[in-house]
């Protein structure tokens, strides 16, 4: 831009730990820019991912409550956790009948009587491969379902549904009975072992989306789970859950890349 002129000659040569010190004071958007105007700029931005700028950015943007508890105890650099924000729920795209909580990782459902609600997460994907956590802080109730959605599926409807896998729209994983659904049906259990275990609440289930295979497979407690879904549509899809319990409170965890590639 027009500024860059300025830091012609010598500015563009500030030692490292000088430009670690401005880039502390920038917001993401500000550091997405600064990141593309020089390989010396990109490599004090992104050479060390618990510098000074991603740690100061994080007490910035990230609840105190997250930091200090051990929601993001998964996610072990400072750019890792402000990253996981920014792929949090969403506090514009969820039912009305939900309020994500100060930490900003929590879905809180409020005791409605007949109604499904869900929310989806603020960014979706459409390359690339992704993993996130999700784990129900508190009762299931009949259904609770975790999966992927597009921005046209629905995050609330009467009665106490299987929301997320209604429609041709989302797919989802109900943890209470184990059953994959998607356009309204059932496509078989999950996991596909006999007697698979029955989903402990607090547990966190890992969630793999693979844009370039068009998959979708689940992990629970560094075991993989298999498959779910394959021949995913080439569309935006957005980590999503649903609940219909009173007061169930679920947290959901952007991670990054999956850790085996």
């Amino acid at each position: 831009g027009p500024g860059a002129a300025a830091w012609g000659g010598p500015g563009w040569r500030l030692p490292g730990r000088v430009l670690e010190l401005v880039f502390s004071y920038l917001e993401l958007r500000e550091l997405r820019s600064c990141a593309l105007v020089c390989k010396l700029w990109h490599r004090v931005l992104h050479g060390d991912e618990n510098s000074e700028v991603w740690r100061s950015l994080a007490a910035r943007c990230l609840a105190e409550e997250a930091l200090r508890t051990d929601i993001l105890c998964n996610v072990p650099t400072y750019k890792g956790k402000v990253r996981a924000f920014h792929h949090a729920f969403s506090t514009n795209d969820c039912s009305r009948n939900v309020y994500i909580k100060k930490n900003g990782f929590t879905l809180h459902r409020n005791p409605i009587a007949q109604s499904t609600d869900g929310a989806r997460t603020k960014i979706g994907f459409s390359e690339g491969r992704h993993a996130w956590e999700v784990w129900w802080e508190g009762p299931l109730g009949t259904v609770a379902v975790i999966g992927i959605a597009t921005k046209r599926a629905a995050m609330q409807c009467q009665g106490y549904v299987a929301l997320l896998g209604s429609d041709d729209q989302s797919w989802g994983w109900n943890l209470v009975d184990n059953n994959l659904l998607h356009n309204g049906e059932v496509n078989g259990s999950f996991p596909q072992c006999n007697n698979a275990p029955k989903y402990q609440i607090g547990e966190r289930i890992r969630v793999i989306l693979d844009m370039e295979d068009k998959t979708l497979a689940f992990e629970r407690g560094y075991e993989f789970l298999g498959v779910a879904f394959r021949g995913l549509p080439k569309v935006c899809l957005y980590p999503a859950v649903s609940a219909v319990y009173g007061n169930t409170e679920v947290t959901l965890v952007y991670l990054g890349k999956p850790l085996d590639g």
